[in-house]
């Protein structure tokens, strides 16, 4: 399989984004989330996008060249407005603003609106906590999971990250979908022409399904079962209802170009670490060795650290299939 640099990944999805129709500023921001991603070893947030991308932007179901806003309704809030743009440069704006907000009010949060799939959720938590704030993100989706008992679905996935800064030390990152497994585990599935393990899907009569391509019509199985989608109806509240974006129910798909724009929402909470207890970092850092000191444990985010540094050093490899089909665009 090809083997690329990062920067020559880079360079790839840059260059096909700007191709379909991507504003070259809006293209650099998508590129680095999508090979960030693809280092950290996320590969369903990672270049395969760039196919679904790619087609949107050239059918105006994501606006290439959307110019973000931003408003202060409130001293520790910030409004953004994706524009029905990629959700990347937006996330970029929160990044680079919420921390001022925080230092001075103790916390502050980000709503974003008409926004779109914001690709590996712990990426801009992860940017927050090297800042020295403890981060939470929440994200809704396009409707993918019924509630319990349910067969019609109205929640998304709805990623939740946590990034919580150590001293010295990597932050702690908390990456996950509320589904029992990424939506992008059954499109791989589907690409490839495999059968899925029984218990990650439902197909639409709300039946168990190894088929990926049921299963993608169908609904997500939730995490923690009731639980999980307590959890997604609380994501929708929080990234939909109060940012004034779109319920999962009421977007569009992120993984066709069919349609209007999905816009829908994330909502970023930042505090400021050191805002109630002056040797939280130091309490953060104990709690931390109690966990990674156990033999078999490991801290979460550990792993995508360690892919980074691989990739950082060998590349990242790409199906030939997948180059090509990119190269296509």
């Amino acid at each position: 399989m090809p083997i690329l640099r990062l920067d020559a990944a880079h360079r790839l999805a840059t260059d096909t984004l700007v191709r379909c129709g991507t504003a070259p500023a809006n293209a650099e921001s998508v590129a680095r989330a999508l090979v960030a991603a693809e280092a950290d070893g996320l590969r369903t947030h990672g270049l395969m996008r760039l196919l679904a991308y790619g087609e949107q932007v050239r059918a105006g179901k994501v606006v290439g060249d959307a110019v973000v806003t931003s408003a202060r309704p409130k001293p520790g809030l910030l409004a953004i407005d994706a524009a029905h743009g990629f959700a990347y440069p937006a996330l970029d704006t929160a990044i680079a603003l919420l921390p001022e907000i925080a230092r001075a009010q103790g916390i502050a949060a980000a709503a974003i609106r008409r926004s779109h799939h914001c690709g590996a959720a712990g990426r801009p938590v992860e940017a927050l906590a090297e800042q020295g704030l403890v981060a939470i993100l929440f994200a809704n989706a396009p409707a993918s999971m019924a509630p319990w008992g349910g067969t019609r679905p109205v929640f998304g996935t709805n990623p939740i990250a946590f990034a919580c800064p150590l001293p010295g030390a990597e932050p702690v990152i908390v990456d996950l979908s509320l589904s029992k497994v990424a939506r992008g585990n059954i499109i791989t599935a589907k690409q490839r022409g495999e059968a899925i393990p029984e218990g990650w899907a439902l197909d639409a009569e709300g039946n168990p399904t190894t088929d990926p391509v049921a299963a993608l019509a169908g609904t997500m199985v939730p995490l923690g079962d009731a639980k999980g989608t307590a959890l997604a109806l609380m994501v929708e509240l929080l990234a939909a209802g109060l940012t004034g974006a779109r319920f999962a129910s009421e977007a569009t798909s992120f993984l066709d170009a069919e349609g209007e724009p999905p816009a829908t929402g994330q909502l970023i909470l930042a505090i400021d670490a050191t805002a109630f207890a002056g040797n939280a970092l130091e309490r953060f850092a104990v709690m931390a060795r109690s966990v990674a000191e156990q033999d078999g444990a490991r801290l979460p985010g550990t792993r995508r650290f360690a892919a980074r540094a691989r990739a950082a050093e060998e590349g990242i490899t790409l199906s030939e299939t997948l180059l090509a089909e990119i190269e296509r665009l």
